[in-house]
């Protein structure tokens, strides 16, 4: 019995979207759950420039285009190309936020070894490891 957790973060690492599924569920297929699961409104793209980055899990055309068409600018590295496809082409690196978040989660015992049964109760224990990662960020900004 085991499962994922796709989260959606902010710049800071605070969680904005989860979406729980079963580890035998492809990334892809998870993709529009996530940024459809917002609980928080952004700002609109011609206002505010807004990056979506994600890993090569998420390496599909259809989840590109709907990126491009919620008007994000959208970072997934391609499958199969390693940092030898391009060496002169560098970005700074985003994805260490996501893996920060996720390692938040896994300092809480209870989510780091899955004992609920239920998926619903196992989301509301990561619903409230996240109100508890929200409540430490507001508190680490005074």
């Amino acid at each position: 019995m085991g499962s994922k957790r796709h989260i959606i973060v902010d710049q800071n690492g605070v969680p904005l979207a989860l979406v729980v599924s079963g580890a035998n569920v492809h990334d892809s297929k998870e993709h529009d759950h996530g940024w459809d699961s917002l609980v928080v409104a952004r700002p609109r793209p011609a206002v505010l420039e807004q990056h979506a980055c994600e890993d090569k899990g998420y390496d599909f055309p259809v989840c590109r285009r709907k990126l491009a068409k919620k008007g994000y600018v959208v970072h997934i590295p391609y499958r199969g190309l390693g940092m030898e496809a391009n060496p002169m082409k560098r970005h700074p690196s985003r994805r260490w936020v996501v893996e920060r978040t996720g390692r938040w989660h896994n300092l809480f015992r209870e989510l780091k070894i899955r004992y609920c049964r239920k998926s619903i109760n196992y989301e509301a224990l990561v619903q409230f490891a996240n109100a508890v990662i929200c409540f430490r960020m507001t508190r680490s900004w005074n």
